[in-house]
């Protein structure tokens, strides 16, 4: 077997940059290894899967050679400006180095370059790929000529293309080279279906390109206010969770790290979920993108196929149906925390709040395009004449449960929402439908949330009817129009929210866990605090004239970031760690709502209070 790379501290979440070609991702830790990547696409088998094992799982490490043989960390990794390429920086006592990791965008056979240069000195270097395709569970064979070498995964083949002899043993393909000041060289790794031999990439105009796809597209951002760079950071992020050839968004593009290190709350999160989807895709249109929605819109069209009465709350990125959930007993897990999961069971669960989310930003990406109106309004008729036939129905709700069906008071509320849009939209003659029907049935759900899901005595709304329990996600009725910022039950929500859910720093949780199977989502174990709660939450203080507060819970969103300005699902507070997949599309939600909605609280007057964050 060929030399190890450096023994690691307990492994973090936050300690990995992003880097994507909008068919798939690929993390990169700060020594220099790629320890996720699958392969062609985000939901197919990771090639590397040191994530979630070990390096015997397949990774790829490229870097500087330090004392005893190891890779050393990182001094310094940023992206480069408005770009999604990673700059890696040593300095090591023979020189200075830097490493330029990136996946070209816009070809079919994914690539991902990693170009060495030598800023000072001699610097010994190493390459070694190890792959392991089946999630870590195969040693492929491996054929090295020279300076092209191949591994065979069985359904393709990667090639690796390099400018010095590469080495083979026991299935890994090793490099050595001595990078003096001034000199550049690249490695590129190639995915080809088949047997077809790929022509060799030249790094550097693919450097170039990839460079002007991502400063092109992030320059259509309509945001100019504070923030910018965490706004435009979190942008690029949401764009790169994108599968280019169908529109479609997948929550985050890894599986099974966990919302508790140690514990089973491990899911595959590689998928399109409709709700995140819609709310990425919301959040773009208010920076300015129509074209992602147009696309998303597309996708949508083709997965509901005129069968809304068979609607999913989840699909593969190409509108697979089938994900089937599957737990891979070879691996021991992000820091032994099993089991890892592929496919998700959730996407046969009855979650109503869906089917608000959904008509909500179609409403409103008619609103941004008008020439989506006709589109949106069949599409919008047909989604609310299904909704029609389960509205009333006990559900799984927006945090998909595994316990009892519940009458979730979020669900409910995103019910009237797809009621209250349909109406506008057959108002405005984008579409047709039963109008009468839809304003009785929005009207009796509201006065049913009213009386059977809020508490008079603590003023707030509850988790589910007849529940004493709260939810972050009634957040949302702040902004859906069930009832407007001022009144006293909102107002009082909102503080018992952030009374009865909070963590250290004034992060929210879910709802309460209780840690034992008899809690309300039928999981053993506990959670960090979920990160989109805290847009949420700064949206809503915002909303109700708490600006100084908002301002405030933004910052502390903000300060958790990694040193790349990447989140992922959750934050450990007590740890001051991040928990989740990663990076997580709600969470860079988040950031945005956050950033937009102090923004636009500034010059706000109203009423300040003193501001006391939870400790």
């Amino acid at each position: 077997m060929g030399q190890r790379p450096s023994a690691r501290s307990a492994p973090r979440i936050e300690d990995h940059g992003l880097i994507g070609n909008l068919r798939t991702a690929a993390l990169v830790d700060r020594h220099g290894s790629v320890d996720w990547m699958c392969l062609p696409r985000f939901d197919s088998a990771a090639v590397f899967a040191n994530l979630l094992g070990s390096e015997e799982h397949g990774m790829w490490t490229f870097g500087p050679v330090g004392l005893g043989g190891t890779t050393p960390e990182v001094n310094r990794q940023r992206y480069l400006d408005g770009t999604l390429v990673l700059e890696s920086t040593w300095l090591t006592p023979a020189g200075t180095v830097q490493i330029l990791d990136f996946m070209p965008v816009g070809d079919e056979t994914a690539q991902l370059v990693r170009i060495a240069r030598g800023i000072s000195g001699c610097v010994p270097m190493r390459s070694l790929l190890r792959a392991r395709p089946g999630y870590g569970r195969t040693v492929p064979q491996v054929v090295a000529e020279g300076v092209r070498a191949r591994v065979d995964l069985g359904d393709g083949r990667l090639w690796l293309d390099a400018p010095v002899p590469v080495h083979t043993e026991n299935g890994d393909l090793t490099a050595e080279f001595n990078l003096a000041e001034g000199k550049t060289i690249a490695f590129s790794l190639s995915w080809q279906p088949g047997t077809d031999v790929p022509p060799v990439p030249d790094a550097s105009r693919l450097l170039g390109k990839t460079q002007a796809f991502w400063r092109d597209w992030i320059s259509q951002s309509t945001y100019t206010g504070p923030d910018r760079e965490a706004v435009e950071r979190s942008l690029i992020t949401l764009k790169a969770l994108q599968y280019e050839p169908t529109g479609a968004f997948v929550a985050a593009p890894t599986t099974s790290l966990p919302e508790e290190i140690g514990g089973v709350r491990n899911w595959d999160y590689r998928f399109c979920w409709l709700r995140d989807s819609a709310l990425i895709v919301e959040t773009l249109l208010g920076c300015g993108y129509v074209e992602e929605a147009r696309r998303w819109i597309g996708w949508l069209q083709r997965v509901v196929d005129d069968r809304p009465e068979n609607l999913q709350i989840m699909y593969g990125v190409g509108g697979e149906r089938e994900l089937t959930e599957m737990e891979l007993d070879w691996l021991p897990g992000f820091a032994e925390s099993a089991p890892v999961r592929i496919g998700n069971a959730a996407a046969g669960q009855l979650q109503i709040d869906v089917y608000g989310e959904v008509v909500d930003v179609l409403f409103k990406a008619q609103r941004h395009d008008p020439t989506l109106a006709p589109a949106v309004g069949a599409l919008v008729a047909s989604l609310v004449a299904s909704l029609e036939a389960i509205f009333d129905q006990p559900d799984m709700g927006i945090w998909e449960i595994r316990g009892p069906r519940r009458h979730f008071v979020h669900s409910k509320i995103m019910a009237w929402v797809a009621f209250d849009r349909a109406i506008q939209l057959v108002s405005a003659g984008h579409t047709d439908g039963p109008v009468e029907r839809w304003r009785q049935i929005r009207d009796e759900l509201h006065r049913e949330v009213c009386k059977r899901g809020y508490d008079p005595v603590r003023n707030t709304f509850t988790q589910s009817y007849g529940s004493q329990e709260l939810d972050a996600a009634l957040l949302h009725i702040v902004t859906s129009g069930f009832l407007p910022p001022d009144d006293q039950r909102i107002t009082g929500t909102v503080e018992a929210i952030q009374r009865e859910l909070s963590t250290q720093g004034g992060f929210l949780l879910r709802y309460p866990t209780e840690g034992t199977e008899h809690g309300v989502d039928g999981l053993p174990g506990d959670e960090g605090a979920f990160l989109i709660c805290m847009g949420w939450l700064v949206v809503a203080l915002a909303a109700i004239g708490r600006t100084e507060e908002a301002e405030i819970f933004k910052h502390q969103l903000l300060q958790i970031r990694n040193h790349l300005g990447l989140l992922a699902e959750e934050w450990d507070a007590d740890a001051g760690r991040q928990l989740g997949n990663f990076a997580q599309g709600f969470s860079h939600i988040s950031i945005i709502l956050a950033v937009l909605a102090a923004y636009a609280t500034l010059s706000t007057a109203g009423s300040r209070r003193n501001v006391v964050i939870p400790s």
